[in-house]
């Protein structure tokens, strides 16, 4: 998996991870809002670290 996405940076952005898990942005959102990936929020903008996309995959 780490060298599946070795092309994007160690913390992504939404925009990324919808590139990353070839999923919509609704999808997205609904997987950081139900905690099933793991994020931050800094203000109104979510940053994933890709480590928790790997274990979000890995486990789901």
């Amino acid at each position: 998996m780490k060298r599946m996405f070795s092309q994007y940076p160690d913390v992504v952005s939404i925009n990324e991870l919808m590139d990353m898990l070839k999923i919509g942005k609704n999808t997205a959102y609904s997987l950081l809002r139900e905690e099933k990936i793991k994020n931050i929020k800094i203000g109104k903008q979510y940053r994933i670290p890709k480590r928790y996309i790997i274990e979000y995959l890995n486990c789901g």
